[in-house]
């Protein structure tokens, strides 16, 4: 089983726009929808969508409109009681792939709710395969909860992936080597974030075809205890650094539509080939796979395995630098 944790859950409402946002404007939506979000909720649609058991662990009112949603897709929940309903995320999708997220902080949450999430994932996770924290933290919890959480996990059998940014991240790694996770999955302003490079620079060189400086950030964290790094570049693919080694991956030239979802997607086309016993290379390529499968989605739509294309994805082994007429990057995709 595969555990997910989101403790900021959300509806996410995707407006979907024929032409180009304008501020201040008045727009008409062409479609809106709503899905059961967070991040940690995207990591288990995935795996459910690919028939992987998976629970979804989150704070949710009794009658709140995101159990229902999350029912009608078929996911599995475990919902620890709390006051106020999920908060509602929006996302403005314009011709051409661009999205404009807006996101609501979300209920605070008490001292109880916090310690019962906390007790049910760590319960959770002494049967779990996997463990992913995703996402931000909501009003009520402190920066550190996932440092705290990491300690606990790390007590269990189970291996433990992260995926946040800003307060909570920093915290993270403040903390490291004894909140160091198996698997830490930034993308390149959070890989900024944790190791002081320029994520812009870095993106930039990646689209390039060299991604020297993603894979020597990524080690800086190896140095400090972590497991493993899935740092995702936008168009340009993404690296996984681990002790064994490094690789690049480059993805199909696709039309983007939505980034909504794809660095989530991502690290779930990672853990799917992981408990298949992949090698290092082919979990980089499942993830970047399903990652840029999402981006050809509308909205808040995640891909399922059949949308997914392994074998259109391009690894190099970075031993020695990938030869540049290959491995410069042409799609329009973006992990995030």
């Amino acid at each position: 089983m595969i555990v997910t944790l989101t403790a900021n859950p959300s509806i996410d409402r995707t407006v979907v726009l024929d032409s180009e946002l304008v501020r201040g404007g008045v727009h008409r939506a062409r479609t809106t929808v709503n899905d059961p979000g967070g991040k940690g909720v995207n990591v288990a649609r995935v795996l459910t969508g690919a028939g992987v058991q998976s629970m979804a662990v989150l704070p949710a009112a009794s009658g709140d409109p995101l159990l229902e949603a999350l029912s009608t897709k078929g996911v599995r929940f475990w919902s620890v009681p709390t006051d106020g309903l999920a908060r509602t995320n929006i996302t403005v999708s314009e011709p051409g792939g661009t999205t404009t997220k807006i996101n609501e902080p979300g209920a605070v949450l008490t001292a109880a709710t916090r310690d019962a999430l906390f007790e049910t994932v760590v319960d959770l996770g002494r049967d779990a395969a996997w463990v992913a924290l995703s996402g931000s933290l909501p009003p009520g919890i402190a920066p550190g909860w996932y440092a705290e959480l990491v300690r606990a996990l790390r007590e269990t059998p189970c291996r433990v992936a992260v995926d946040t940014s800003d307060e909570p991240l920093l915290s993270l790694a403040e903390s490291f080597p004894e909140s160091a996770p198996d698997l830490i999955k930034p993308n390149s302003e959070e890989l900024a974030q944790l190791t002081g490079v320029d994520g812009d620079a870095l993106e930039q060189a990646a689209s390039a075809g060299d991604p020297t400086a993603a894979v020597e950030a990524s080690r800086i964290l190896l140095g400090r205890g972590v497991g493993s790094v899935l740092a995702t570049l936008g168009s340009a693919g993404a690296v996984l650094v681990t002790a064994e080694g490094a690789w690049f991956a480059s993805p199909p030239r696709i039309d983007a539509i939505s980034t909504v979802g794809a660095g989530d997607s991502s690290l779930a086309g990672y853990i799917l080939a992981d408990i298949e016993h992949c090698s290092p290379a082919d979990r980089l390529r499942r993830a970047v796979a399903f990652g840029t499968a999402a981006t050809a989605l509308p909205g808040t739509t995640l891909p399922t395995p059949n949308q997914a294309r392994p074998d259109a994805v391009t690894v190099h082994a970075l031993d020695s630098p990938p030869a540049s007429s290959s491995s410069t990057p042409s799609s329009s995709s973006t992990l995030s």
